[in-house]
């Protein structure tokens, strides 16, 4: 009996994290798809298979699960930058550093819609456009970690490292506003490499 009884909190916390997920995931096409503002909770549900009761077994309101999926998705694509250029072995090797970055930094469409949606959100929302900032800051940290670790020249009109990074972050940025109005990812990463290399952070 006791057995069972220890047994049951386990499975019922992996049900509500399987809840959760889908949640999020469905959220995810869902604002994607038709914008944050255009979205309701029983969208939402629709797309995941679940009841409101479901949706509200875990989030209080839309807002709030639309803020727990921009974090979730924000602090992955920081983690994949920093993967993706820890895995570029050779420190003087610019180009490699160029290309990696810029083939990890341009992400799916679908991404940069709901980055977009929260940012125009955010823009009229002090308290929220903190989070978005310190997610930005994380991805500049990472590009930052690079750049000094490996030796990367700096031009002196650069300035800083830190300026730096935050160049290829605002030319990133530049770049995903043509991606989303042509879907042209192949030509986004080649603008954004040849960008990147235009900063001085390479030899080409």
């Amino acid at each position: 009996m006791s057995t069972v009884d220890s047994a049951k909190p386990a499975r019922v916390t992996k049900r509500r994290a399987e809840t959760r997920a889908r949640l999020l995931d469905a959220a995810f096409a869902v604002f994607a798809d038709k914008g944050f503002g255009q979205v309701r909770i029983d969208d939402v549900c629709a797309a995941a298979g679940y009841t409101r009761g479901a949706f509200y077994s875990q989030f209080d309101s839309l807002e709030e699960l639309f803020f727990e999926l921009y974090d979730q998705r924000a602090s992955l694509i920081v983690d994949q930058v920093r993967a993706a250029l820890v895995a570029v072995e050779d420190s003087a090797d610019l180009d490699a550093f160029v290309d990696q970055l810029s083939s990890t930094l341009l992400l799916d469409r679908r991404w940069l819609l709901v980055k977009t949606d929260f940012l125009t959100h955010a823009a009229r929302r002090p308290e929220v456009a903190a989070r978005l900032l310190g997610h930005r800051a994380q991805l500049r940290a990472a590009i930052e970690f690079k750049l000094d670790n490996a030796g990367l020249p700096v031009p002196p009109e650069m300035g800083s490292i830190a300026d730096a990074a935050r160049a290829v972050v605002a030319a990133y940025d530049g770049v995903t506003v043509q991606l989303l109005l042509d879907g042209d990812q192949v030509a986004a990463r080649r603008w954004l490499a040849g960008l990147i290399a235009q900063l001085g952070l390479s030899r080409r």
